[in-house]
This record gives structure tokens, C-alpha cells and sequence, in this order.
């Protein structure tokens, strides 16, 4: 893999390639690409670079403001590329430096942002540092750089401290020394193969600012961090004092989570992304207990934006989803930052599959539900995403109205949480499988040698080839709102809605010369229709000033 440092492609500048449209990413829909389930160019049953740069004009077309990749750095994938041996260097299952700096060119060509993965929180055990301080044994430099510390009990033969994975079972893993005796232990938050790096550690910081510089110059327009709230430990590694930690997660500030000091790394950074032109961005993966303590994150010489997971966890409710929205705005304001709305990734269980369930299930949920209800729901949740302020992320597939995949055998899972026995449920990878591009074909048109994760029979009718030019299919939804919203000049931008009344279960709000209505409830409603309407997830009757709202429909209306 070293092979592939010697020399890096020449700069790319985002302002020159890239419409420049100032502050693009306050109001920006952003496309979640999970590079190995999106296109496979070389038949090996994997996604790669390339597979991802030949479909570019796929979603050029579909409208979309910038393209997200998951990881495609060297990496053992322990877990799925977010285990990173080396962070200059593309994974040989997905392409070269070489790949990566085409696919970036294109993009910019095309007039799409291209916004790289980094996990700053942990490495993997294959990377050189962490061997290096394997070998090296009990006080080698570089085991300062990870949290190695003697054992509890008489003979270290307990954890450092009670600290739970996020996998499951303890964050501690102890080593065999070079002479082969048990010696210090290690923490890794999440798989073993992932250990922690030590923040208070200068060096660490170093590196990242390095590694920053490297991929700017590269040309890509941002970063998206991969547990921003982790890096920064609580000082002397305190005990948590209770067991079933996951539980606690989202609900309390953890010694391991969401550190005050995490601030003072992205105040750095921020200095760092300002030097370069083209307005490049940061996007933080933060699990907060509140959206207000997220906007920390967010504050001017910080980062851009922050994943809005409490929004994404929330049911197909109006008083509750118009609750989520009022606390977003209102935490954002202040910092002046935009609020950002997700319905799916590829950490949780499709939209699709969440909303054909009852509420209360989480969202990692192996039951496929009432099939026709989620696609239902999905569409009308979309529209009602896409009307908010802010900025926007679709994941891949979501577009064709994917469903999860619930019926995976075990023996061909891959989520190594799924491996762990506890932690996470470990059925991330029903919304991991390859997405069908065509009808027909050993893997409907992601690769010519099958797919890593089985498709499903009948993967192919909700296909990219099946869904184009078809009206009132979910792809030209998406094709069309994303259009209506480029126009509207009231859509993504600004930073408030204003309330409308409107029937029990029902969100309605206007913004300038745009009205938005969502109908979360089960029945058709009637109410005033407010002008010429511009978009509906499903089929809306109007006669005499009344509109009939379908159940689980949202309408798009202009007034002017």
C-alpha cells in the first residue's frame, strides 16, 4: 500500500471546476455514497472509486449539491474501512490515490462537491504506529500516542477501568508482550482492532493536521468526522460507576464522549480549512445528549454542520417530529449555523423499513413491516425534510425507496457488531446492500461478478432502470423535489418556519411564498388549499379552495 504515497496528483481547485456559489452549504442536499455498495467497475463483487465516478452523472442528474464517501482508506476492514491502517492511502478493494484524484476531478467537472470520511478517533491495529508500539513494549513512545495502561487486580488482570465497547463487552483488550508475558492493556471504544488515540498526545494532532492538508490539496471540498464527539477522555480515565452503557449514550455527557476539550481540535482545524479556497467544510458525526449541546459543535470557528440524529430518530408524528424541528432551529440560531435533517445511513435501518413499523423499535429493526405503509411514510417524510431550513443528506438507494434488508441469513452478515454478542444489534448490513441499477443481471447492474451482501429477488423493479421516466415512481420524486427546491428561492434557506394551524396531526408552515403540509396521520384530511401546488408524495384532489390530503402524504404549495 505504501506504493501509492509516491507521488500524489497534482491540486485540484473546488473554486475553479465548481460553480462557486457562496455559503453552498447552508442550504446543500448531500449524497451519501457507501463506496463498496454503490458500484462495482472491475466485477469483484465489491463497490469501488471508480464504480462511484462512472455513475457521477447519475447524480449530477438526480440534483444532488455534493457527494459524501464513506471510507476507502487502507484498512484491514474489521469494521467495514473504519478501522484505517493508513490514512494517506486508497484501499486496493477500492482503487488508488490515483482513482480517488479522477473521481474528485469529475465531480468537480460536473459541477458536485466531493466530501471525504476521517476517523480521527481510532486507528486500526494495523496501523504502523500501533505496531510499532506492540513491539516496542511497556514504554515505548508510541504507546503514548493510544491509551495503554497496567491492569487492575493482582497481577493487571483486570480492565483499567469499567468502560463498555460500543460493540459490546469491555473497551479494554490486554496485549502479550514481546517476551510473550500479559501486559498492558488498551482501550478501543469500539472493535478491538480499533484502538484509541491518545488527543493529549502532540503528536496525534500533528498527524491530523497533516493528514487534513493532504486531502485538501487533493481537492476535496470537506470532511465529514467520524465520531466527532469522541477523541478527548475525561482526565484519569474515570470509572462510570454502571453497566449497560449503551443505554446511558444519547442521554448523559460520557467521560468518553462529548469532552469539552474535543472543541480545542476543531478550532485548529478550522484555521486549517480557511486558508484553502473553495469554501471547504467540516460535518461532524456527534452523538450528543441534545441538540443544544450539538450546536457546540457548530459554533462560527468551528465546524459547518452536524448530523441531526435526534431528528433521525424520530417517528412519523407531527407533534413530535414539529417538537424535534422547533428545538433544531432554535439550538442553531445562536451559532448561526444551519440545521442539517437525515433520515437514513448506514448505521440504521432504511426510512423505509423504520416507518412500516410501530414506533418504539430503535433504529437498527430486523422486521420488514407493512411494506406499502414505509414506502408511503418515506415519500411524504422526504418532502417534509427537503422543505426545512437547512441542509439536507439522502443516503444512497433511499431515492429508489429501498427497503432494509431484514431476511439476511446469518452466515453471510458482515457487521462485525453482529459478531460481538452485545452492544449494538449488529444488522447494519440490511441498509449496506448493493443497490440495483437495472432490471436484469447477476447483481441488477452494480457489477458483472454478483455482490458482496445478497440482493434480493426482485431487487431489479426498484432499480434505477425501472424507476426512470416513470411517473409517480420514487426516484422521479426525488428528481423532482430536488429541482422545485433549486428553484424555490423560500426552500433550504433562512433559518425559521412559520407555523400554520392545521388539523390534529397534521404540520403545516409557510415560508415566504412556500406553504409545506404534512399529513402524518392515518386518514385523508381536508383543508384550505394554499395556492398552486408544486409537488405531493401522493395523489391530491383540490375543488372549490379545499384540498384533500391523502394519509401520510406531504404537498409542496407556492402562493405566488
Amino acid at each position: 500500500m505504501s506504493q501509492q504515497h509516491s507521488a500524489a496528483p497534482a491540486p485540484t481547485s473546488a473554486t475553479a471546476t465548481v460553480a462557486g456559489r457562496r455559503d453552498w452549504w447552508r442550504d446543500a442536499v448531500i449524497y451519501q455514497v457507501y463506496p463498496r455498495s454503490f458500484a462495482d467497475s472491475n466485477g469483484d463483487g465489491m463497490g469501488d472509486l471508480e464504480g462511484v465516478r462512472t455513475r457521477l452523472p447519475y447524480l449530477r442528474d438526480l440534483g444532488v449539491d455534493a457527494v459524501w464517501l464513506s471510507p476507502f482508506y487502507a484498512s484491514p476492514q474489521a469494521d467495514a474501512g473504519y478501522d484505517v491502517a493508513d490514512y494517506r492511502a486508497v484501499d486496493p478493494m477500492f482503487g488508488t490515490l490515483l482513482d480517488a484524484d479522477a473521481l474528485i476531478r469529475d465531480a468537480h467537472a460536473l459541477g458536485l462537491r466531493i466530501i471525504v470520511d476521517l476517523v480521527p478517533n481510532h486507528s486500526s491495529d494495523q496501523h504502523e504506529w500501533f505496531k510499532r508500539a506492540l513491539a516496542e513494549g511497556p514504554g515505548s513512545p508510541l504507546r503514548e500516542r493510544y491509551h495503554f495502561r497496567p491492569g487492575k487486580g493482582e497481577n493487571g488482570e483486570l480492565p483499567p477501568n469499567d468502560w463498555e465497547s460500543i460493540f459490546g463487552g469491555p473497551a479494554w483488550t490486554r496485549v502479550t508482550e514481546p517476551d510473550g508475558t500479559p501486559g498492558e492493556w488498551y482501550l478501543h471504544l469500539f472493535a478491538p482492532e480499533q484502538p484509541d488515540f491518545n488527543w493529549d498526545h502532540p503528536a496525534v494532532g500533528d498527524e491530523f493536521r497533516s493528514i487534513l492538508r493532504f486531502w485538501l490539496d487533493m481537492g476535496v471540498d470537506g470532511f465529514r468526522i467520524d465520531v466527532a464527539h469522541g477523541m478527548v477522555k475525561a482526565e484519569g480515565l474515570p470509572d462510570l460507576g454502571s453497566h449497560e452503557q449503551l443505554k446511558l449514550l444519547g442521554n448523559d455527557v460520557m467521560p468518553f464522549f462529548d469532552q469539552d476539550g474535543v472543541h480545542d481540535i476543531y478550532r485548529q482545524w478550522r484555521r486549517i480549512l480557511d486558508e484553502y479556497s473553495g469554501e471547504r467544510i467540516f460535518v461532524a458525526e456527534a452523538w450528543t445528549p441534545t441538540v443544544e449541546r450539538t450546536a457546540n459543535y457548530v459554533r462560527p470557528d468551528e465546524l459547518h454542520q452536524a448530523f441531526n440524529f435526534q431528528y433521525l430518530g424520530t417517528h412519523w408524528d407531527a407533534e413530535e417530529l414539529r417538537g424535534v424541528i422547533d428545538r433544531t432551529l432554535e439550538a442553531m440560531r445562536p451559532v448561526g449555523a444551519p440545521a442539517t435533517w437525515v433520515l437514513s445511513n448506514h448505521d440504521v435501518t432504511r426510512h423505509a423499513t423504520r416507518f412500516a413499523n410501530p414506533p418504539g423499535l430503535g433504529t437498527q429493526i430486523r422486521l420488514a413491516g407493512d411494506r406499502e405503509l414505509g414506502l408511503r411514510r418515506a415519500r411524504a417524510a422526504t418532502l417534509l425534510m427537503l422543505a426545512l431550513p437547512g441542509s439536507a443528506y439522502v443516503y444512497q438507494g433511499e431515492e429508489l425507496g429501498l427497503p432494509d434488508v431484514v431476511d439476511l441469513p446469518d452466515e453471510v452478515r458482515q457487521d462485525p457488531a453482529y459478531f460481538r454478542g452485545a452492544g449494538q444489534d449488529g444488522f447494519r448490513d440490511g441498509c449496506r446492500v448493493p443497490i440495483p441499477w437495472t432490471r436484469e443481471g447477476s447483481s441488477y447492474g452494480f457489477g458483472d461478478g454478483g455482490s458482496w451482501l445478497p440482493q434480493p429477488a426482485g431487487w431489479g423493479e426498484l432499480s434505477v432502470e425501472a424507476q426512470t421516466g416513470v411517473p409517480g415512481s420514487t426516484l422521479e420524486l426525488y428528481r423532482a423535489a430536488l429541482a422545485v427546491r433549486r428553484e424555490q428561492p423560500d426552500l433550504g434557506a433562512g433559518d425559521a418556519v412559520e407555523w400554520l394551524r392545521a388539523p390534529e396531526g397534521v404540520l403545516a408552515f409557510r415560508r415566504g411564498e412556500f406553504v409545506c403540509v404534512a399529513n402524518t396521520t392515518g386518514e385523508s384530511v381536508a383543508l384550505p388549499a394554499h395556492g398552486r401546488v408544486l409537488l405531493a408524495s401522493g395523489e391530491v384532489t383540490e375543488a372549490d379552495g379545499e384540498a384533500k390530503v391523502p394519509a401520510d402524504t406531504t404537498v409542496w404549495w407556492t402562493t405566488a
